[in-house]
C-alpha cells in the first residue's frame, strides 16, 4: 500500500479541507494500491494564493542562482531516492521495470541538469541598437520576466517525465507552480512534491501539488483569476475544453495533444529490420505514448515482406509483469482504458484484417492487458488510421511511392512526431522536411533530449516543451525605452 494522503500546499502536509481521500488499484494486479488526498476546490484556492503570495513577493522571481541551487538539490535527492521514486512510478502506471530504466526514471532525473543550468546562463535581458523615434534618439532592452503562477495538469502515462519537464521548466524561469496529476497516478506527483519539500530549500509555496479524484479542480484551475499560464498534456479534446476555459481570463495555455504519428519506412531501407523495430515500438508501455508512431507505411511492393516482419514483432513481443526485466510492456492504465482499447479492436475488425492478437491477454486472469494487436489492409481513412488509440494496437499501410506515403503521413488532424527510414539520410530529410510534425526521427537517430523542443502542429498542440523554446514559453516579454546616455 502506498501512504501518501496528503496534499503539499504553502510548504506543508496538509489532508483535504473536506478529508476525503480516494483509491486507486494497481493495474497489474488489480489490488488496492493506497489512497491519495481529494482535494476539492477550497485547497486548490489555498495552493493558488499560496503560489500566488509567493511570486509577488518577488524574491524567487529575482534569483536564478538560488532556483539553479534548489533543482539541483531536487535532482540530487531524486537520484538518492531513485528506487522509491521507480517503485511508486511501476506500481500506479504498470510501467515496466526496463522502460522506466531506459524512459521514464533515470533519464529524465538526469535532465533536471539541464533547466537548472540554463536559469543560470540564460540572457533576461538584452539590448537593441539605439533609434530614433517619433519622440526622439531612445536606447531600448528587451527583458524576459517570469509569467507568474502556472498550472500544471499532467497525464498519467509519463507522470515523473512530464511532472518534471512542467514543473522543473516553469521553476527555473522564476514562476510558482500548482501541479495537478492525472487522477490515475496520484502518488508519483505526491512523492515529488514531498522530496522537494523535505530535501530542497524551495520556499513555501514556490511548488504545491493538488491531487483529486474531480476533473472539475482542473477545470477550476485553467480558470483561475490568479493562474497566469496553464502548461497541459493530455488528449486533444480535453485540450479544447483547457482552451475554452482558460480564454475567460485571457491566460497563456501550453498544450501538448494527442497524435496519430508514421513511420516510413522508404524502399531502400532494411525493411524487415526496421519495420519489425518500428511494430516493436509502438507496444512499448502498451501503445501509451502520445508521439508513437502507430501508422506503419511501407512500399506496396514489398507489403507482403513488411506485414510479414510486423506479424513476427508483434507476436514476439515480451509483455506481462511489469517487475520482470525481459518484460518490455504491462498492462494498460486502467479497466477503462481496456475498454476503450478494446472498443477500438472491435471498430479494426470490420475496417481491416486482424492479423494477430485482438483480445485480452490470454496469460493473465488479472491486471488489465491487451495482447499485442497487427491489423494490416487498413484504409489510411479508416477510424483506426485516423484516431489516438492509446493502445498496442499495429497498423501496416502500403504506399506506392515517396510523395503517396508524405500524403497519407499528412493525413492526420494530428502532427506530433514521425519516423523515416531510408538507405539515404539525404532522401529521408527530403521527406522529413515535408511532414506536418512537430518532430522527425530519421534511422532511429531519435531527438528526445532536455534541449530538443517537443510539441505538435496542428491539433497536436500548441507551443513547446523543453530547449530554449521550452523555457521561454514560460517568460513574459518586456520592452524598455529610455534615453540615451
Amino acid at each position: 500500500m502506498i501512504d501518501q494522503s496528503e496534499l503539499i500546499i504553502n510548504g506543508e502536509l496538509v489532508a483535504a479541507r473536506s478529508g476525503r481521500t480516494f483509491d486507486n488499484a494497481n493495474p497489474a494486479t488489480e489490488e488496492l494500491l493506497g489512497v491519495a488526498a481529494d482535494a476539492g476546490p477550497v485547497d486548490l484556492d489555498a495552493a493558488v494564493a499560496a503560489a500566488r503570495h509567493r511570486f509577488d513577493e518577488g524574491a524567487w522571481s529575482a534569483d536564478p542562482a538560488f532556483r539553479a541551487h534548489c533543482l539541483r538539490q531536487l535532482q540530487t535527492a531524486l537520484q538518492a531516492r531513485i528506487e522509491q521514486v521507480r517503485e511508486v512510478l511501476i506500481a500506479e502506471t504498470g510501467c515496466t521495470l526496463s522502460l522506466s530504466r531506459l524512459m521514464q526514471v533515470e533519464p529524465v532525473i538526469a535532465d533536471i541538469a539541464y533547466v537548472a543550468d540554463l536559469a543560470e546562463s540564460y540572457e533576461y535581458e538584452q539590448a537593441l541598437p539605439d533609434t530614433t523615434t517619433l519622440m526622439g534618439p531612445a536606447s531600448r532592452i528587451v527583458r524576459r520576466e517570469p509569467v507568474g503562477v502556472v498550472g500544471a495538469i499532467t497525464p498519467w502515462n509519463f507522470p515523473l517525465m512530464l511532472n518534471l519537464v512542467k514543473v522543473t521548466g516553469a521553476l527555473a524561469a522564476g514562476n510558482t507552480v500548482v501541479l495537478k496529476p492525472a487522477p490515475d497516478t496520484p502518488w508519483t506527483a505526491a512523492l515529488l512534491g514531498r522530496i522537494a519539500l523535505e530535501d530542497t530549500d524551495l520556499p513555501p509555496g514556490v511548488f504545491n501539488v493538488v491531487t483529486s479524484a474531480d476533473h472539475g479542480i482542473g477545470a477550476q484551475l485553467t480558470a483561475h483569476r490568479d493562474v497566469d499560464l496553464i502548461t497541459f498534456t493530455g488528449s486533444t479534446s480535453t485540450g479544447r475544453a483547457v482552451m475554452a476555459s482558460a480564454a475567460g481570463t485571457v491566460k497563456r495555455t501550453f498544450l501538448e495533444l494527442g497524435g496519430k504519428s508514421a513511420s516510413i519506412v522508404l524502399d531502400d531501407a532494411d525493411l524487415g529490420a526496421v519495420v519489425g523495430l518500428a511494430a516493436s515500438h509502438i507496444c512499448f508501455h502498451a501503445g501509451q505514448g502520445c508521439a508513437l508512431a502507430t501508422r506503419i507505411l511501407v512500399p506496396r511492393s514489398r507489403y507482403t515482406e513488411a506485414v510479414d516482419a510486423a506479424e513476427a514483432a508483434v507476436r514476439a513481443f515480451p509483455y506481462g509483469d511489469p517487475m520482470d526485466p525481459a518484460n518490455m510492456m504491462g498492462p494498460l492504465i486502467s479497466d477503462r482504458q481496456r475498454a476503450r482499447v478494446l472498443d477500438y479492436i472491435n471498430v479494426g475488425r470490420s475496417e481491416a484484417k486482424l492479423v494477430c492478437g485482438g483480445d485480452r491477454s490470454p496469460r493473465h486472469d488479472r491486471g488489465f492487458y491487451v495482447e499485442p494487436t497487427l491489423f494490416v489492409d487498413v484504409d489510411p481513412d479508416a477510424r483506426i488510421a485516423q484516431e489516438e488509440i492509446f493502445g498496442p494496437v499495429v497498423t501496416v499501410l502500403p504506399f506506392d511511392d515517396d510523395d503517396d506515403a508524405v500524403a497519407i503521413a499528412n493525413n492526420s488532424i494530428y502532427g506530433l512526431s514521425g519516423v523515416v527510414s531510408s538507405g539515404s539520410v539525404e532522401r529521408a530529410m527530403a521527406v522529413a522536411r515535408r511532414l506536418r510534425t512537430g518532430t522527425v526521427a530519421i534511422n532511429n537517430a531519435h531527438w528526445l533530449a532536455p534541449d530538443s523542443p517537443f510539441g505538435g502542429y496542428k491539433q497536436s498542440g500548441l507551443g513547446r516543451e523543453n530547449g530554449i523554446p521550452g523555457f521561454e514559453s514560460f517568460l513574459e516579454i518586456k520592452t524598455i525605452g529610455y534615453p540615451p546616455a
